[in-house]
């Protein structure tokens, strides 16, 4: 005769459960109120944060799934609240860490996430298609990923990425949507009807601190910051805000595009901040019988790395080449990444290849504690 299930079965099965936006077992969050146990007939409760949660229906679906698992379990009732303000308080404080007050994580001297600012010179040369691809595609090989659509003005990662759902507030903490894998804020998804954005500096720089220290972004293994083209107040207020900061520039390979973008690169002479190296997009089209169809000339990528490898006195490595590809656009538009759909196309090789150097880039030890006493 199979053992009866006990309310400690159900609990220990219930840690499989991960909240899909704060991505920790809901147990951890103390979100299971309550579990009963009554002839094969499993009842738990379990806490929203908030009443109108939009995955309340995938958290129930999988408290279901976990539970039904178990031997002897007929059937599973779910029942769902809401905390009160007390639970959330003490939910609040336990995803900080216990810190008080405004903190961003990324400043922190012993934070091992790394922070890539992916940044152009001017626009339209792909950048944040660029940016939403990477963070997808690093998703896609288990790493934790957040992404900051830091261009303000000319917001477009929440479509890119197939955002489905809004932030959702934990008192004055920014829980962020998840598409992907990928954690993401944007100013896009505070906006109605894709109003316009008409901002000076100082605010700039306020919502941009929003982001980074208000919101949960959890521990992460990489940020990155999809910023506005050129060098101006948000590109500066992140070199402020998260002074190891890494920037990866972005251009085509005409020579109008890869100057500007050479500036871009000389701006860290200023910040202090390092340059990673060099994508190239847009560098060709494919053509049927074979050839390359160099729209955009040739060379811009690997020029705008030499002049800034002279510049700043060490190698600045061109990190890959993507090719113009119909694909790209449409995963763009439709939400689903090109370097996360089945294939092996060119641009998709070369966008994960990418996305693998970055990835996998060790950080180093300066200004980190080494949890090493004098004796």
């Amino acid at each position: 005769m199979a053992t009866a299930v006990t309310a400690d079965d159900v609990r220990t099965a219930l840690e499989r459960v991960i909240d899909p936006e704060l991505r920790r077992p809901i147990t951890d969050l103390d979100m299971v109120e309550d579990v009963q146990v009554s002839d094969g007939t499993v009842s738990v409760s379990v806490l929203l944060t908030t009443p109108g949660c939009p995955l309340r229906d995938t958290i129930a679906a999988d408290v279901r799934e976990a539970v039904g698992e178990l031997e002897g379990v007929m059937r599973v009732n779910v029942r769902m609240g809401a905390m009160n303000d007390e639970q959330r308080a003490a939910l609040q404080n336990k995803l900080r860490g216990g810190q008080a007050g405004r903190v961003i994580p990324f400043a922190q001297p012993d934070n091992l996430t790394r922070v890539y600012a992916i940044a152009s010179g001017k626009g339209g040369v792909g950048k944040s298609s660029v940016t939403a691809n990477l963070a997808a595609s690093m998703a896609a090989r288990g790493m934790k990923v957040g992404l900051v659509d830091a261009d303000i003005f000319g917001f477009s990662i929440p479509r890119m990425m197939g955002v489905e759902y809004p932030p959702s507030q934990l008192d004055n903490m920014i829980i962020p949507p998840v598409a992907h894998g990928v954690k993401i804020i944007s100013i896009g998804m505070f906006l109605p009807d894709n109003s316009a954005v008409v901002w000076r500096g100082p605010i700039l720089h306020k919502a941009l601190e929003q982001f980074l220290a208000d919101v949960f972004w959890g521990d992460l293994d990489v940020l990155l910051l999809d910023l506005p083209p050129g060098t101006g107040d948000i590109a500066i207020s992140v070199a402020q805000l998260i002074p190891d900061s890494e920037l990866v520039i972005v251009t085509t390979p005409q020579a109008v595009s890869a100057e500007v973008a050479e500036r871009a690169g000389q701006m860290v002479e200023q910040t202090g901040q390092n340059v990673v190296g060099v994508v190239e997009n847009m560098s060709y089209l494919a053509m049927p019988d074979g050839s390359r169809n160099e729209i955009f000339g040739r060379g811009g990528g690997q020029s705008v790395a030499n002049v800034l490898s002279e510049r700043l006195g060490r190698r600045i490595p061109l990190l890959g080449t993507v090719p113009i590809e119909p694909a790209l656009r449409v995963g763009g538009d439709d939400g689903v990444p090109l370097a996360i759909q089945e294939g092996d196309s060119p641009a998709q090789t070369e966008l994960r290849s990418i996305a693998d150097g970055l990835a996998h880039r060790s950080r180093g030890l300066a200004g980190r504690g080494l949890g090493v006493t004098p004796i």
